[in-house]
């Protein structure tokens, strides 16, 4: 397993160097299949090889994310600095981040990402990375530890984005009830929001939030 890992590692964290190498891998094993079939149709898997290397570039990190999260091990990071690159992604400046792992034995392992290949698990269109500093939830493949997946939904900046994302409904409810105070669907609109959110995040977030919005419920009764 830690073999697989570092090859994912490789995967993810050198996707343009890796480009070439999915390509020509997949030519020769269609080179092979060909000369042994004797069937020239086994070339084509070139084509498959080609496609294959440019998902990487878009997907290499989430599949690493999903590997590592199957079969690794919980542990725990800090990222103990970061620093602007000359690269882009969508107008944005890359980032490089260097960072501290610590293993379930008690080990710290240096590793590193940036912005374009960092693991992040569950895999959404979002790169959340963690602020310096601050220790986040890991998992890795024992042996091969400098791959790791950041769980960012069982770590601390994680959870505070999740309710600032579930902050929103019940933001765009109280405006509406705000500009329609007597609108009996917006009223009902803001009440299943605020139970909403406290159902879910009730005992996570800043408790002064909680204690508003349970004094904001009540008021609606």
């Amino acid at each position: 397993m830690a073999a697989l890992s570092a090859i994912f590692y490789f995967l993810s964290q050198h996707s343009v160097l890796a480009l070439p190498l999915i390509v020509l891998f997949w030519l020769g094993v269609g080179a092979l299949l060909a000369r042994l079939t004797k069937r020239p149709g086994w070339l084509s898997l070139g084509i498959f090889g080609f496609v294959a290397a440019m998902l990487n570039v878009f997907l290499g990190s989430s599949v690493n994310a999903v590997f590592v999260n199957a079969f690794g091990v919980r542990g725990s990071g800090v990222v103990t600095s970061a620093r602007e690159t000359s690269s882009q992604l969508n107008d944005q400046p890359v980032w490089a981040y260097d960072a501290v792992i610590t293993t379930a034995d008690g080990r710290d392992v240096k590793t590193g990402f940036d912005t374009m290949s960092i693991s992040l698990y569950p895999p959404r269109n979002e790169i959340d990375v963690p602020p310096t500093g601050e220790r986040f939830v890991v998992k890795y493949v024992p042996g091969f530890e400098r791959n790791v997946a950041v769980m960012r939904d069982e770590s601390p900046f994680g959870k505070r984005l999740l309710v600032a994302d579930a902050r929103i409904p019940v933001d765009r409810a109280a405006n509406q009830l705000a500009a329609s105070p007597h609108n009996a669907a917006f009223k009902a609109e803001y009440r299943e929001a605020l139970q909403a959110f406290l159902a879910r995040y009730g005992s996570e977030a800043d408790q002064d939030l909680v204690q508003h919005y349970r004094a904001e419920l009540a008021g609606l009764r």
